[in-house]
């Protein structure tokens, strides 16, 4: 059986117990705040403030085995609410992200000579205190790396700030501390095995100076596809394009809008993503030209992607790029680069299309065929859906079950 930590999960991390389980190996799950029909956290989900809750619910079957260590979690959330931003900034604060990561590793490693698991499974910046222990009790060691390694994350978006340094403020990724940096490392020395989901991901760590065990690529699912969607005549009106993801320039805004831009009202960009939290008046200036909202529900996102012809994720630097998934179940066509998942999951020009990362030039090009030839966009938009369809977020989960067990079985 198998321990597996998460902090917060998500969607990748239900999936993945959702297939540990189906196949009999979770054995117990460590998180923060974990919601369950009937339990506090479901009931304060109800209530306006802490609605938030409701993101942290996991399948009913995986209640037994899931053990929540929420103080450090709660506290972070509630010093964000009223405005208590020291006890949050990024490492050094007592309720920071990586505060909560730290108290969950510890608490799965504290766990373990009791529990005695076949394995452990755990994420970047929430292994290392659990590695170390199960390395002491001879136990197996999964690693799971959501995205690129950090020294070429590090090259790769020290170039894109160079190019660019009016954004250099939204490129957040330059900041960890070496501490930090060391930790990352230590946790890929520790893994005897790594999970990543991507090709570019897997790609990226061939910059780790030391010895890898086996990488192993298994792309996420997609959400439930659509198969009824209507396509609306191109005529006279304007290309919809819609960029949803944080608004740095890690994920190609500079060159999104300097590309959408040449094209002027021959189509009509909508930007949903948080702001940075510094300052960026060339960011500021570009929302402006354009329809620009700061954040929706999950669903009111798929709807909205249904709504649109395309959906453009120019990014330099993806462990994978959920948002990619989500436009394709809903038959909308991906323009995205080959530094995010989009090489597993698209076949250029027929399910969705590559453009080489940082090339406004190449976007452009993508955008004039469509706009020139607006038909395809209904064809590419049912391939995609029909390519969402064959993987569903159950189709991961088996496969990284059926994965963890050969690496496990001797």
């Amino acid at each position: 059986m198998i321990t597996v930590s998460h902090p917060t999960g998500n969607a990748n991390v239900r999936a993945a117990l959702r297939g540990l389980e189906a196949a009999g190996l979770l054995g117990q799950f460590h998180t923060a705040i974990a919601t369950y029909p009937g339990n506090v956290y479901d009931g304060l989900s109800k209530l306006g403030p802490l609605r938030d809750f409701a993101r942290r619910t996991f399948p009913s079957e995986l209640a037994t085995k899931t053990y929540t260590h929420p103080w450090k979690e709660l506290g972070r959330l509630l010093a964000g609410k009223v405005g208590l931003q020291p006890l949050t900034r990024h490492e050094t604060g007592a309720l920071s992200v990586d505060a909560v990561y730290h108290s969950i590793d510890r608490r799965a490693a504290g766990s373990l000579a009791r529990v005695q698991p076949t394995a452990v499974y755990a994420y970047e910046d929430g292994a290392a205190r659990t590695f170390t222990r199960a390395r002491d009790l001879g136990i197996p060691t999964l690693y799971d790396l959501p995205i690129g390694y950090w020294r070429a994350a590090r090259r790769i978006m020290g170039e894109v700030v160079d190019q660019r340094p009016d954004w250099a403020m939204t490129v957040n990724s330059l900041q960890d501390s070496p501490a930090k940096l060391a930790r990352k490392d230590r946790e890929l020395a520790l893994a005897d095995h790594i999970f990543v989901a991507s090709s570019f991901t897997a790609a990226t760590l061939s910059e780790y100076p030391g010895t890898l065990p086996p990488v192993e690529v298994i792309p996420y699912g997609f959400p439930p596809a659509v198969s009824d969607r209507q396509y609306a005549a191109g005529g006279n009106r304007p290309l919809r394009l819609l960029f949803v993801g944080g608004l740095s320039q890690r994920k190609g805004l500079a060159e999104m809008f300097e590309a959408v831009d040449r094209f002027g009202s021959r189509v009509a960009l909508t930007v949903v993503g948080r702001l940075p939290a510094a300052d960026c008046p060339a960011l500021t200036r570009a929302l402006g030209l354009h329809t620009y909202i700061p954040s929706l529900p999950h669903a009111e996102i798929l709807q909205l992607m249904r709504q649109q012809d395309l959906l453009l994720f120019p990014s330099h630097f993806e462990g994978f790029g959920l948002v990619i998934t989500e436009a394709m179940s809903q038959g909308t066509p991906v323009i995205t680069t080959e530094r995010t998942a989009g090489p597993d999951l698209i076949t250029d020009g027929e399910d969705g299309y590559l453009v080489a990362a940082g090339s406004a030039d190449a976007l452009a090009t993508r955008i004039d065929a469509l706009l020139t030839a607006p038909e395809r966009i209904a064809a590419v938009g049912r391939a995609a859906s029909h390519r969402a369809g064959q993987r569903p977020w159950s189709v991961y989960g088996r496969e990284l079950a059926a994965a963890v067990t050969r690496v496990i079985t001797p």
